[in-house]
């Protein structure tokens, strides 16, 4: 009874840790407006790559890519860094 009583408590956290949270394309990023037109075939299905660019409130975004089995692009990660002062 105890376990079941476990699982049942433990099922929501471990449902929450499961999901995945997409990192969405700003104007400047490649995948803004779709994929690229050009495929990236020399590079291995998962390398990464890193594009960096400043957006329209000046500030500087690094952002990361991954090359997916079909050489498609996956923004994977975005680092925003304001203008120093």
């Amino acid at each position: 009874m105890k376990s079941l009583l476990a699982l049942v408590l433990c099922a929501p956290l471990l449902a929450a840790c499961n999901t995945t949270e997409t990192v969405q394309p700003i104007p400047g990023s490649i995948t803004y407006g779709g994929q690229p037109h050009m495929k990236l075939t020399l590079s291995p299905p998962g390398s990464q790559f890193q594009h960096h660019f400043t957006n329209q409130w000046g500030q500087d975004v690094l952002e990361t890519y991954i090359v997916q089995p079909d050489r498609s692009v996956k923004l994977v990660n975005r680092q925003e860094m304001s203008p120093p002062d």
